[in-house]
């Protein structure tokens, strides 16, 4: 019986006590410098110099990136105060079986990003047999990289950060040697890196074109903004600190100054790329202007930077959102394995030339889910969260029926403003998405279904590393058996 009442207790989605958390403001920079190599970076940097000068898609990636830093930071508090992941808190705003709906979704777009960047990375791995063992396969090269890949994250997030260590220090140095080897290459066609653009938008399109790089940049990493508590758990943070800054130092560090710096450059790369070959892939232009060892390294790099991408933005997460699905009937490294299939069986290879289009669209959808986190667990619980009924079925988060119709209908509302206004797509999703949850949960819902922290906003019950406190869940079992060793003793607590 305690089986069927412990799904929501899969040991996967349990919180992370402050001896757990493992990862320095150094490592989570590391981690950040292997995620922002991705295609997606160097197509953003490719298109946008197809009508804009490249300092005006620096300053566009910028404004991005910077602004979507401090969301990711806002919406990992969640993971560093607490210790709980994205799906678990999911809960809150959309209730214990709502909350599938929107975390579905957002663990089969990490899916499909992990078979794209897949996808990238073997091509690269491809071209380093084909030079030197004469073997050109890439799809075998596809299937290794990915198994590859699965098995070092369902090791764990440790294991992670060490490859992340590894690979970090080589990225830099060879992107460096990319950038200015692909400048040297345009310049020799007569194109100035900074002035050249290929078909120069003026008046509205001009601003239209700036927008767009900005929402595709925020679209791109919209999906760890509203999954960043899955990954921020694991970050160091001292206890009994309720200074919103210092508690957040190791996330802010990556998220606000490594991120934007790493994500800026990244589309840099891409947009020499398309000047010195017309082609914003990496891969394409560094096998047209190096050879032998240099080559090799280059590609590697490829290599290593979509491996450390993978396993801490898409499979992570994606696995942790299958887990919670399924209950314990599914652990982590099973999720990781789903997570696996799924991005192999979409054809990633097949969706490269419509990814511009694709990051507005998604990113607004899931800048909705972003807008109602921050309007949940901030405005209205004001970071106080009833931890322990997030894993009971029939908790307060049981709403109706296990749904909280407040959390779907916004969501439904945000992510349809995206759609229709996609080159604002971030924006309007997130802004119409946190108003109308906002709206709906304080003045009717939540009159419906009281909340305990809401009603009685205590510190001392309701935050976790700020008051100093590891939130512990039991399962029912363990519970059943404290229960009658209390009653056995005379309520003596032993």
């Amino acid at each position: 019986m305690s089986g069927k009442k412990d799904y929501l207790k899969s040991p996967d989605l349990l919180p992370i006590p402050h001896s757990e958390k493992n990862i320095g403001a150094a490592g989570f920079g590391f981690i950040w410098v292997g995620m922002a190599v991705v295609l997606a970076a160097f197509a953003i940097g490719g298109n946008g110099v197809q009508s804009l000068s490249l300092g005006w898609v620096v300053l566009a990636t910028v404004i991005a990136c910077v602004v979507l830093g401090f969301l990711m930071t806002m919406t990992g508090d969640i993971g560093v105060e607490h210790g709980i992941p994205f799906p678990v808190y999911m809960r809150a705003p959309f209730g214990t079986i709502g909350t599938h709906i929107p975390s579905v979704v957002r663990g089969f777009v990490a899916s499909c990003w992990f078979g794209l960047n897949t996808y990238f990375g073997a091509t690269a791995m491809n071209a380093i047999f084909a030079t030197l063992f004469d073997f050109d396969n890439w799809f075998i090269c596809f299937l290794v990289f990915a198994v590859l890949q699965l098995v070092n994250t369902a090791m764990g997030i440790k294991s992670i950060e060490r490859f992340a260590d590894l690979a970090a220090p080589v990225i830099i140095l060879i992107s460096g040697w990319m950038y200015f080897t692909l400048s040297d290459q345009a310049i020799a066609q007569g194109r100035d890196v900074w002035t050249w653009i290929e078909s120069p938008a003026t008046g509205g399109a001009a601003v239209t074109a700036f927008m767009v790089i900005i929402m595709a940049n925020m679209g791109f990493w919209g999906t760890l903004t509203a999954d960043m508590p899955t990954l921020s758990r694991f970050i160091k943070a001292p206890k009994n600190e309720k200074n919103w800054f210092k508690r957040n130092k190791g996330q802010i560090i990556g998220n606000i100054i490594t991120y934007p710096i790493t994500q800026t450059f990244m589309v840099i790369i891409g947009a020499v790329s398309y000047m010195a070959v017309s082609n914003y892939d990496p891969v394409v232009a560094i096998q047209g202007s190096a050879s032998g060892i240099a080559l090799g390294v280059l590609l590697i790099m490829i290599v290593f930077a979509q491996w450390s991408t993978n396993t801490t933005a898409n499979v992570i997460p994606a696995a942790t959102i299958f887990s919670n699905v399924m209950g314990p009937r599914m652990p982590f490294w099973a999720g990781v394995v789903v997570a696996g299939v799924i991005g192999i069986v979409v054809q990633p290879w097949s969706l490269f030339g419509i990814i511009i289009e694709v990051l507005l669209i998604v990113g607004g959808i899931l800048a909705s889910i972003v807008g109602i986190l921050v309007a949940d667990y901030y405005f209205l619980r004001k970071r106080r969260v009833h931890v322990e009924d997030l894993y009971e079925a029939d908790g307060q988060y049981k709403y109706l029926n296990g749904v909280n119709w407040a959390g779907i209908i916004s969501w439904a509302i945000g992510g349809v403003g995206a759609v229709i206004f996609s080159n604002y797509s971030f924006i309007i999703g997130f802004v119409l998405g946190g108003a109308s949850y906002y709206v709906l949960a304080k003045f009717w819902w939540f009159n419906k279904y009281e909340q305990a922290e809401i009603m009685n906003p205590s510190d001392e019950l309701y935050l976790g590393i700020s008051v100093g406190r590891d939130w512990k869940i039991k399962n029912d079992l363990e519970a059943e058996k404290e229960m009658v060793i209390t009653a056995a003793t005379g309520g003596e607590n032993v």
